[in-house]
Protein backbone atom coordinates (compact mmCIF):
# COMPACT_ATOMS: atom_id res chain seq x y z
CA UNK A 1 0.00 0.00 0.00
CA UNK A 2 1.21 3.22 -0.45
CA UNK A 3 0.32 7.51 -1.73
CA UNK A 4 0.30 7.87 -5.58
CA UNK A 5 0.79 11.51 -6.56
CA UNK A 6 -1.58 12.27 -9.27
CA UNK A 7 -3.03 14.84 -11.70
CA UNK A 8 -6.80 15.46 -10.87
CA UNK A 9 -8.77 14.45 -13.87
CA UNK A 10 -6.43 12.36 -15.11
CA UNK A 11 -7.51 8.60 -15.83
CA UNK A 12 -7.00 6.87 -12.37
CA UNK A 13 -4.17 4.37 -11.92
CA UNK A 14 -4.91 0.56 -11.29
CA UNK A 15 -4.89 -0.09 -7.05
CA UNK A 16 -4.72 3.99 -7.47
CA UNK A 17 -7.92 3.91 -4.39
CA UNK A 18 -9.36 7.09 -2.75
CA UNK A 19 -8.35 10.50 -4.81
CA UNK A 20 -7.39 13.41 -2.56
CA UNK A 21 -8.50 16.75 -3.93
CA UNK A 22 -5.41 19.06 -2.09
CA UNK A 23 -6.61 21.56 -4.34
CA UNK A 24 -7.62 25.40 -2.96
CA UNK A 25 -11.00 25.54 -5.64
CA UNK A 26 -13.13 22.73 -6.53
CA UNK A 27 -13.20 21.84 -10.47
CA UNK A 28 -14.94 25.01 -12.34
CA UNK A 29 -18.38 24.25 -14.63
CA UNK A 30 -18.32 20.38 -12.49
CA UNK A 31 -21.22 19.33 -10.81
CA UNK A 32 -20.01 18.09 -7.22
CA UNK A 33 -22.05 14.75 -7.89
CA UNK A 34 -19.90 14.24 -10.76
CA UNK A 35 -16.29 15.03 -9.33
CA UNK A 36 -15.25 11.71 -8.61
CA UNK A 37 -16.99 10.33 -11.96
CA UNK A 38 -15.33 12.83 -13.87
CA UNK A 39 -11.54 11.62 -11.85
CA UNK A 40 -11.19 15.12 -10.12
CA UNK A 41 -11.64 13.50 -6.22
CA UNK A 42 -13.35 11.58 -3.95
CA UNK A 43 -12.66 13.46 -1.08
CA UNK A 44 -11.66 17.82 -1.17
CA UNK A 45 -8.75 18.01 1.01
CA UNK A 46 -8.13 22.03 0.59
CA UNK A 47 -6.00 22.15 3.91
CA UNK A 48 -3.37 20.84 2.02
CA UNK A 49 -3.48 23.42 -0.46
CA UNK A 50 -1.40 26.61 -0.88
CA UNK A 51 -3.06 29.60 0.70
CA UNK A 52 -5.25 31.78 -2.41
CA UNK A 53 -2.74 34.26 -2.14
CA UNK A 54 0.59 31.47 -2.46
CA UNK A 55 -1.44 30.11 -5.13
CA UNK A 56 -0.86 32.99 -7.25
CA UNK A 57 2.58 33.37 -6.35
CA UNK A 58 2.87 29.97 -7.47
CA UNK A 59 1.35 30.87 -10.78
CA UNK A 60 3.67 33.81 -11.09
CA UNK A 61 6.59 31.92 -10.50
CA UNK A 62 8.41 31.56 -14.10
CA UNK A 63 11.99 31.42 -12.70
CA UNK A 64 13.85 29.59 -10.27
CA UNK A 65 14.26 32.03 -7.83
CA UNK A 66 10.63 32.71 -7.69
CA UNK A 67 9.97 28.63 -7.27
CA UNK A 68 12.21 28.73 -4.18
CA UNK A 69 10.21 31.80 -2.67
CA UNK A 70 7.30 30.04 -3.36
CA UNK A 71 8.45 26.49 -1.58
CA UNK A 72 9.61 28.15 1.02
CA UNK A 73 6.62 29.49 2.11
CA UNK A 74 4.13 27.14 1.40
CA UNK A 75 6.07 24.58 3.34
CA UNK A 76 5.87 27.09 5.99
CA UNK A 77 2.14 26.70 5.65
CA UNK A 78 2.65 23.43 6.14
CA UNK A 79 3.91 23.36 9.31
CA UNK A 80 1.08 24.66 10.53
CA UNK A 81 -0.77 22.27 13.06
CA UNK A 82 -3.60 20.93 10.98
CA UNK A 83 -1.58 20.53 8.25
CA UNK A 84 0.97 19.07 9.85
CA UNK A 85 -1.39 16.44 11.35
CA UNK A 86 -2.77 15.62 8.15
CA UNK A 87 0.36 15.06 6.61
CA UNK A 88 1.41 12.70 9.60
CA UNK A 89 -2.16 10.95 9.21
CA UNK A 90 -1.51 10.34 5.40
CA UNK A 91 2.07 9.38 6.21
CA UNK A 92 0.54 6.81 8.64
CA UNK A 93 -2.09 5.46 6.32
CA UNK A 94 0.17 5.04 3.68
CA UNK A 95 1.35 1.72 5.30
CA UNK A 96 -2.09 0.37 5.59
CA UNK A 97 -3.60 1.29 2.55
CA UNK A 98 -3.95 2.31 -1.20
CA UNK A 99 -4.49 6.85 -1.69
CA UNK A 100 -3.59 8.73 -3.87
CA UNK A 101 -3.38 12.78 -3.94
CA UNK A 102 -3.34 15.50 -6.51
CA UNK A 103 -3.89 18.52 -7.78
CA UNK A 104 -4.97 19.91 -11.59
CA UNK A 105 -1.60 21.09 -12.82
CA UNK A 106 -0.56 19.07 -15.95
CA UNK A 107 3.40 20.17 -14.73
CA UNK A 108 4.25 18.32 -11.28
CA UNK A 109 7.76 20.21 -11.53
CA UNK A 110 5.98 23.62 -11.18
CA UNK A 111 3.21 22.52 -8.87
CA UNK A 112 2.55 22.37 -5.04
CA UNK A 113 2.25 18.76 -5.59
CA UNK A 114 5.97 17.89 -5.87
CA UNK A 115 6.42 19.86 -3.06
CA UNK A 116 3.61 17.48 -0.73
CA UNK A 117 5.04 14.15 -2.48
CA UNK A 118 8.53 15.30 -0.57
CA UNK A 119 6.62 16.64 2.67
CA UNK A 120 5.11 13.25 2.65
CA UNK A 121 8.10 11.37 2.39
CA UNK A 122 9.79 13.48 5.19
CA UNK A 123 6.54 12.34 7.54
CA UNK A 124 7.46 8.58 6.93
CA UNK A 125 5.44 8.26 4.48
CA UNK A 126 5.39 5.12 2.03
CA UNK A 127 4.75 6.40 -1.86
CA UNK A 128 4.34 4.97 -5.29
Amino acid sequence: MAISVVQLGAPRGKGEGLRLGTVRRPPRGVPKTEYASRNFYDVWLPELAPSEGLVKVALRAKDERAWRGFVKRYRAEMKRPTAARLLSLLAGLSHSTAFSVGCYCADEGRCHRSVLRALLLEHGARLE
